[in-house]
């Protein structure tokens, strides 16, 4: 049973090719290792999609001139559209192929964490971009690094628009522009404390100042900029940062001592408690997992370790509902079909993979704020969300030639978990396909 658990509830689902980990050691040893599902499905990185970013602008001064370049720019643009459908499958098939299920899952759940939205200008199409730079590489280290590697990452510059805050006492500021306190109050209130907590609203207004001055450059890349800062010392939470001629030092020390600040390992402990355990997670489990964040001064490892080593973890009742990226992950790769999405054509990928994840309720890289995706079953378990999932299910079956005998996918999807009642219902199905598509679309596989 404890394999079973530690690949459906802690990693990517089961697979027919992929050996399960056999528990906590085994989750956490891959943790600990090289992320090799990374070099071998690539994804772009912020700077090769900033260098598209500034063709696209010369390209798009160019044409007004030269009926050339516009066909030139097209070209660029169409690409960018092409990678953002080509992110998606590429996450996928991450998460099929992998046989380190639990950094994907972390990967997902830090990108809901430090969420930005895909938009216009510098955010369209490149937020997978930050994803693969600012989350992927710290999500094993320790949560200050992760955390000063999020919030001052261009991409979340841009999305609260610290790019143009500015401290009303800087020279700058007293030529006109503003402060923006869209970043301060995000940070206190998603990212480390948590709502209602430790701090207040001169808090808020007093980190707001020490940020100003954290911008970017021409070339979109975080930059801090002296002449935007507010001058002078600020008090947060108590604590005193800068004072001398304003320096990226002040805001990264702020930002470490916010990652281990008490608040902070329970807010953020209770949200990966939430995540990956129950929508109703134990106390007990909640306070193994913050001493771990205070013994530890915030080393993820410690508390996810403390996760896996409490007994709610195991329960073998799937509390969670899969949330539709995760859902057709698992799908992928239990039916070993992880091969017919490396080779589909644009279009494919498109019908196959893009709108039907956006028809369950979560268009890709598009959730609805700053607080990323919702957790609670209540969300995604609803009519129209349930008829998508069936619908794609009943369509991922027939992707393989022949199909699986559903009598096997059921012992692969799910092991000892499946119920008799499944076992049954695929033994008896029609066909194939019919009976691959009812075993993906059930309740039982629709869990974690």
């Amino acid at each position: 049973m404890i394999p079973t658990l530690a690949a459906i509830r802690f990693g990517t689902g089961l697979s027919p090719s992929i050996a399960a980990p056999d528990g906590p050691a085994a989750l956490l040893s891959a943790l600990e290792g090289p992320d090799a599902i990374a070099g071998e499905v690539p994804i772009p990185g912020w700077d090769a999609r900033m260098e598209t970013r500034a063709e696209i602008a010369r390209l798009r001064k160019a044409k007004r001139d030269d009926p050339a370049a516009d066909e030139r720019y097209q070209k660029v643009r169409q690409g960018e559209d092409r990678l953002y459908v080509q992110d998606l499958a590429a996450t996928l098939l991450r998460g099929a192929r992998t046989s380190d299920g639990m950094r994907e899952r972390l990967v997902w759940f830090w990108t809901g964490h430090f969420a930005v939205i895909e938009g216009a200008n510098i955010l369209r199409r490149t937020v997978a971009g930050y994803v693969e730079d600012a989350i992927r590489p710290h999500v094993a280290g320790d949560f200050a690094t992760l955390l000063k590697a999020a919030v001052t990452h261009p991409a979340m510059l841009n999305y609260l628009d610290q790019v143009r805050s500015t401290g009303p006492g800087s020279p700058r500021g007293r030529r006109g522009g503003g402060l923006n306190e869209n970043l301060a109050r995000e940070v206190l209130e998603l990212h480390t404390l948590g709502v209602g907590t430790a701090y207040t609203q001169t808090d808020v207004r007093e980190l707001a100042e020490l940020l100003t001055g954290l911008t970017q450059d021409k070339q979109g890349q975080t930059r801090f900029q002296p002449n935007m800062a507010e001058p002078g010392a600020e008090t947060v939470l108590g604590r005193s940062y800068g004072g001398g001629k304003p320096k990226r030092a002040d805001i990264d020390a702020v930002l470490d001592d916010l990652a281990v600040h008490p608040a902070t390992a329970r807010h953020v402990s209770g949200k990966l408690a939430h995540h990956f355990v129950s929508d109703n997670p134990p106390g007990a489990l909640i306070d193994a997992m913050e001493a771990a964040w205070i013994r530890s001064d915030g080393d993820l490892m410690a508390v996810y370790a403390a996760m896996l080593d409490h007994p709610a973890a195991w329960e073998p009742v799937l509390a969670k509902v899969r949330t539709p990226l995760d859902f057709m992950a698992a799908a992928i790769r239990a039916t070993d079909a992880a091969g017919i999405i490396d080779g589909a054509k644009l279009s494919e990928l498109r019908q196959r993979l893009h709108r039907p994840m956006e028809r369950m309720g979560q268009p890709w890289l598009r959730p609805p704020g700053p607080n990323g995706w919702p957790e609670d079953a209540s969300i995604w378990i609803t009519p129209q969300g349930l008829a998508a999932r069936l619908d794609w299910a009943m369509s991922a079956a027939g992707w393989r030639t022949p199909p699986p005998d559903p009598r096997e996918l059921v012992e692969t999807a799910l092991g000892p978990l499946a119920t008799e009642r499944l076992r049954f219902a695929a033994k008896a199905a029609e066909d194939r396909t019919a009976g691959v598509g009812l075993v993906l679309s059930s309740p039982e596989f629709q869990r974690r």
